[in-house]
């Protein structure tokens, strides 16, 4: 169970990575008045963003998901390595994304989409 605590806690922290990522570095970076800043950035760092709302938004599934798998009392080892790939793969996610390749980042979230739906009916 420690390890699915743990998944959890990874899988919130990833939107912040994605947020960091688009805010590190940038020249007239206001932190008092930030989503101006953010709506005028392009490029990587307006994909790197596209990535925090992307992930704030997969987090509900994910979550219920889990948590119908443990109430289910799904086998913790299988329903761990799922969530291992989830997160790993949302991880690349913010990589492809910020790195603009569309392609990629679109199967990687059907994969993640398949992954949440194992989840679910994890055994």
């Amino acid at each position: 169970m420690n390890m699915i605590t743990w998944l959890m806690l990874a899988a919130a922290v990833l939107p912040f990575v994605a947020a960091a990522s688009s805010k590190a570095g940038g020249q007239g970076y206001d932190h008092n008045n930030p989503r101006p800043w953010l709506a005028k950035q392009a490029g990587w760092r307006a994909r790197a963003n596209a990535a925090q709302t992307n992930l704030f938004e997969s987090l509900p599934f994910f979550y219920a998901a889990v948590l119908f798998a443990l109430h289910g009392n799904a086998d913790l080892g299988y329903l761990g390595k799922l969530m291992l790939a989830w997160v790993v793969l949302r991880l690349v996610y913010i990589a492809v994304y910020a790195g603009g390749y569309g392609t990629v980042r679109s199967l990687i979230w059907g994969v993640c989409l398949a992954l949440n739906i194992a989840i679910l009916f994890s055994p």
